[in-house]
């Protein structure tokens, strides 16, 4: 899983390199593939339950499962890049919401909430914790800074699957659910718009934007608990929870 994890976030910082005004998304999902398919992976998310691509690109008020197309992306939209690798029968899975050009400075604290709050469920990854500790810690940082935490959609366990039990909501209360086990790997996924509303999905029975066309953002990792924490096996560098701060991306 470390190797498909590595093989994952080398597709999605291809990607990022190549984000600009007048890019489509559709060559987003291009680069993404051709690195994928490169290191010997195979793209996770292309043809999972009939989904035609190799990434989900999510523009502004769309939260998920966007399908790239042929639209440019302008200068001030923000757009979730969602990618999902399998390599020798493992899968990772490793999302972020980048600013395309210049954004207001409320969309970029969005940004900067969405991932922290995905740091915060991360760092209560640790044996004998429980998945209400992850997810609560993720709603507190969420909504003490005035945004909505999608409920529509959650985390997920990851292994020889793409999705696997149990799933891992963004929202709940501390000493509840599952307890964590060293050995579970998890996809944290925090899902947020700036204001409260439901999430619809469209007629191509994917994409799911807020119903109120509320901005929103979803970072992701792809976590292993171990004896000694959580192992963010999708970061730029290993990161455990006792490394306090250190950030990958």
């Amino acid at each position: 899983m470390r190797e498909a994890a590595v093989i994952n976030r080398h597709a999605l910082e291809a990607v990022e390199m190549a984000i600009e005004p007048g890019i489509t998304t559709l060559e987003l999902n291009r680069i993404a593939e051709n690195a994928i398919l490169h290191a010997g992976g195979r793209p996770a998310f292309k043809g999972y339950r009939g989904f035609p691509a190799t990434l989900c690109t999510s523009v502004n008020e769309n939260v998920v499962h966007g399908i790239p197309d042929d639209r440019a992306l302008r200068d001030g939209d923000i757009v979730s890049i969602d990618v999902g690798t399998f390599y020798e029968g493992f899968a990772a899975d490793m999302a972020k919401t980048y600013a395309v050009g210049t954004i207001p400075e409320d969309v970029q604290r969005l940004l900067d909430v969405t991932e922290r709050s995905l740091y915060a469920g991360i760092e209560q990854m640790r044996p004998g914790n429980r998945i209400g500790d992850v997810s609560a810690a993720i709603q507190d940082v969420i909504e003490e800074a005035g945004f909505w935490v999608i409920r529509e959609f959650v985390g997920h366990g990851i292994g020889r699957e793409f999705h696997e039990a149990p799933d891992v909501p963004n929202y709940g209360r501390r000493g509840t659910r599952e307890v964590l086990r060293p050995g579970l790997v998890l996809a944290i996924e925090p899902m947020v718009a700036m204001t409260q509303t439901p999430v619809i999905v469209l007629d191509d029975g994917w994409t799911a934007p807020t119903e109120n066309g509320s901005l929103s953002a979803h970072f992701e990792h792809t976590v292993a608990i171990t004896d000694d924490g959580a192992e963010v096996l999708t970061a730029k560098e290993t990161m455990n929870t006792s490394e306090g701060e250190k950030r990958g991306a």
